[in-house]
């Protein structure tokens, strides 16, 4: 269904209740990476940071907010490294590039060879958001994926397998939309990504998947067309 796609992974979503990072986990993604790329879909990454350094963290010390997200920012470089490391690991091509540079960690952000290395069967990591404080690491897939011609972002949630009319863990009556379109989850606050990223993939038609990535081979149904969590679309 989508040749090639941006994977937004939450920093969470590589840790464990025990550690910061869960080997198996960083195992399983990279053998799922590898099966997605070898099916012919081109796959990017922007990796979150929140297990490494979460916003309550910074308030509770009083960091300012632009300080607080440069550790945000640093965070997602050591997790994007891990990612990457995980990769090779297991056979596949990795290529690091960031926002922030750091010319002795990786490259700083180059949209053509990235899509170079996309097109040669490997896979790109991004770290280092937006570069920007007051910007999420939603607005920074917006973007990468936009920059590099992705048909849709797949949010890879921690154990939410979709979009809900409020939290189905505090209200049972909550129903699981298979379909929204941007200005619907806007208009309804449904709190999938911030407002800055919803409008660049709706200026930029860029689709996105929320599906629940505890289940790792959701990624790879989700890329060849299955019917998985719920699709936002313009």
């Amino acid at each position: 269904m989508y040749k090639r796609v941006l994977l937004k992974l939450s920093g969470e979503a590589l840790s464990s209740k025990e550690a910061t990072f869960s080997c198996d986990m960083l195992k399983r993604l990279a053998l799922e990476l590898k099966k997605i790329t070898e099916m012919g879909v081109q796959v990017a990454i922007v990796v979150g940071g929140g297990n490494i350094m979460r916003g309550k963290f910074a308030s509770d010390i009083g960091l300012p907010r632009v300080e607080a997200d440069k550790m945000g920012m640093l965070g997602t470089m050591i997790n994007a490294l891990a990612v990457c490391g995980a990769c090779e690991n297991n056979g596949l091509h990795a290529h690091m590039q960031s926002a922030v540079e750091c010319t002795r960690v990786c490259e700083i952000i180059d949209y053509r060879k990235a899509i170079k290395v996309l097109e040669n069967g490997g896979i790109v990591v991004y770290g280092g958001g937006t570069g920007n404080p007051y910007f999420s690491t939603d607005t920074a897939s917006a973007l990468r994926a936009a920059e590099i011609n992705c048909q849709a972002i797949l949010m890879a949630k921690n154990g939410v397998d979709g979009v809900y009319s409020a939290d189905p863990r505090k209200d049972p009556t909550a129903t699981r939309y298979d379909e929204l379109t941007y200005d619907e989850m806007i208009e309804k606050e449904l709190n999938v990504m911030d407002l800055t990223a919803a409008s660049m993939c709706k200026e930029n038609n860029i689709e996105t998947i929320i599906f629940n990535m505890n289940e790792i081979e959701n990624i790879s149904k989700v890329v060849s067309g299955q019917k998985i969590g719920t699709v936002v679309r313009r």
